[in-house]
């Protein structure tokens, strides 16, 4: 069977306009006045079409013959990739979010995001070779110099190159300051890199001319630690100042991974003999620079969740109108039949219902998220910029993690509704499941993205931000004007957080274990009061308003705020456990 897609763009549109009123902050903002809503509208509907009709042919084909390693650093990806990769690139879907001085369209996250959406509901494995060339862009815009960029942006936004970001290796994983990759100068200021790193997506393939990586490296000189880390331009062919390509470099992948899903996207074993390098930016201040990408990809990652959980949804919801089995508890609704469809099912409206929910609430907090990140980068108020800053550093690991969390637990399921058909090929759902398990782990663990949001965002600053964002919380439940049940809830989950919050602030003091035995629950507790702010806004942008459509809102919270908002309490219980129970065992237990 073909999995289906439609985007569901008027629930983008409802969520960029009625929700956050974004037409409204382009035009008051200078640098996005360029931004209007017939030009994204149009963007929507071309992308919705591209989506459906190029990239989720190539799904299950993908998967099935996936990409290739040929030998002698050669790797081919499937059958149909090349030419859709070519025809997106034309488009300028690469450089829609891209500087205008190298090419770019300058396109706000709010847009890009919902085009990102639609790349990964409709092929995740796809997805990633254009973004790892996205978030080199953002790399390199934030940190190279005037001729670095000059070189390769405009190459990048293009498609005529790719990029990647090459920073584990396989005795270091999220700990990258004990990384053995060296940067030798050369006499003529460039560097000899020597290293291998692995788990580099789209580090070898056949759709680009060129492949630009950007590479993490110790000089010989350079402190300990991950204060001496620098980032290296290491590109495939080398390139002249005009930006003509070379001689190959001495770089190469050795091997590809078998992995669990994502299969046509090409995760390369890559080895630098001596490649030759460019230093981007200070010495040392790699990883810094670095980071600019890593946050663009974990956002990133909370989409190819959101994308998968709406592909699952839509295609488990179809099934379920088709499906007879077992009568309805609310009588005959077939009457000349023997079953009724399963859709009459309380429980298989329950998983459904989760499915919807969550993507909801998940679309929201990544327009959040990305209205944050437009004014940090487009806005000219620096105290409106700062606080967009500080909200980006908090909510990053939390659009990582619990977006890509409860994704999978939304794909999972829609998988179930199908019973076992779901379990077998033809149905597309285990490809599903498959996909977006990885989504969960790169670009930093949940577990990593826990620890982050708990130790370096929270308990560091005292807490400053999380109350911060927990009195904003609490002043848009109160604002609501509306009795809804979501006004309380969210009132009421405020209070159980920011008592959390004090407790284990006041527990790390005292117990070494505390941050890293509770990290996980604490994210998964306020995760669920974002999207119970989420929630809010839902509501207060829905009220008063007429049609099917915006009544579906006000019910569709009300389903969160009984049936899956109260999981917010049993994370918060277990964090608020400690470590005790954790701790208490031997390292000679674990057997």
């Amino acid at each position: 069977m073909t999995l289906q897609y439609h985007a569901p763009l008027d629930e983008m549109r409802f969520t960029l306009k009625d929700v956050f009123d974004a037409p409204k902050f382009w035009q008051s903002t200078p640098k996005l006045a360029h931004v209007d809503e017939e030009t994204v509208d149009m963007i929507l509907d071309e992308m919705a079409r591209f989506s459906s009709e190029v990239l989720l042919p190539l799904n299950q084909s993908g998967d099935d013959e996936s990409a290739q390693y040929l030998g002698d650093g050669v790797v081919k990806t499937p059958k149909g990739y090349k030419e859709a990769f070519a025809a997106y690139a034309e488009a300028g879907w690469i450089g829609l979010g891209g500087d205008e001085q190298y090419g770019g369209q300058a396109m706000p996250k709010m847009v890009t995001m919902l085009t990102e959406e639609m790349l990964f509901a409709t092929n995740q494995a796809f997805a990633l070779y254009p973004n790892l060339t996205v978030g080199a862009s953002l790399c390199l815009m934030a940190a190279a110099s005037d001729e670095q960029k000059a070189l390769y942006l405009p190459k990048l936004y293009s498609g005529e190159w790719a990029g990647t970001m090459c920073l584990t290796e396989a005795h270091a994983g999220t700990d990258l300051g004990i990384i053995k990759t060296k940067a030798v100068p050369n006499a003529d200021g460039s560097y000899a890199i020597t290293g291998t790193k692995i788990f580099i997506t789209g580090g070898e393939h056949d759709l680009a001319q060129n492949i630009v990586h950007l590479v993490l490296a110790k000089l010989p000189d350079a402190p300990a630690g991950s204060k001496g880390i620098s980032l290296f331009i290491v590109p495939k062919f080398l390139v002249n100042a005009d930006g003509l390509m070379g001689e190959r470099n001495a770089v190469q992948a050795g091997s590809i991974e078998h992995k669990m899903g994502i299969k046509a996207s090409a995760t390369c074993v890559m080895n630098f003999d001596g490649a030759t390098g460019y230093l981007v930016g200070e010495p040392n201040t790699g990883l810094a620079a670095m980071f600019v990408m890593m946050n663009y990809e974990r956002v990133t990652m909370g989409l190819q969740g959101l994308g998968a959980s709406v592909l699952a949804y839509q295609n488990a919801c179809a099934y379920a109108q088709d499906r007879l089995q077992g009568r309805a508890d609310t009588g005959v609704k077939n009457a000349d039949k023997v079953a009724d469809s399963i859709i009459h099912h309380g429980d298989v409206r329950r998983m459904l219902l989760n499915a919807k929910a969550n993507s909801v609430a998940a679309r929201t907090f990544a327009m959040y998220v990305a209205r944050q990140l437009d004014e940090a980068k487009f806005g000219e108020n620096p105290e409106a910029k700062a606080a967009a800053h500080a909200k980006v550093a908090l909510l990053t690991p939390i659009a990582k993690a619990f977006l890509t969390d409860r994704a999978f637990a939304a794909a999972v399921d829609c998988q179930q509704v199908f019973g076992g058909h779901g379990y077998i090929k033809e149905w597309g759902m285990e490809q599903i499941v498959r996909d977006v398990r990885i989504s969960q782990i790169y670009e930093g663990t949940n577990s990593i993205q826990a620890l982050d949001l708990l130790g370096r965002k929270t308990v560091k600053d005292n807490g400053a931000a999380m109350f911060a964002f927990i009195d904003e919380v609490r002043t848009a439940a109160a604002a609501l004007q509306s009795e809804h049940s979501i006004k309380e809830a969210t009132l009421n989950a405020a209070k159980r957080v920011q008592d959390l919050t004090e407790h284990l602030l006041a527990s790390a003091k005292s117990d070494p274990s505390a941050i890293n035995a509770c990290a996980v629950d604490y994210l998964g507790a306020v995760g669920y009061l974002c999207y119970a702010y989420m929630y809010v806004l839902i509501v207060a942008a829905a009220t008063d308003k007429t049609g099917e459509f915006y009544a579906d809102k006000l019910k569709l919270a009300q389903y969160f705020s009984e049936r899956n908002l109260p999981q917010l309490y049993a994370h918060a219980d277990m964090a608020q456990a400690g470590s005790k129970s954790i701790m208490q065992f031997d390292a000679g237990f674990f057997q």
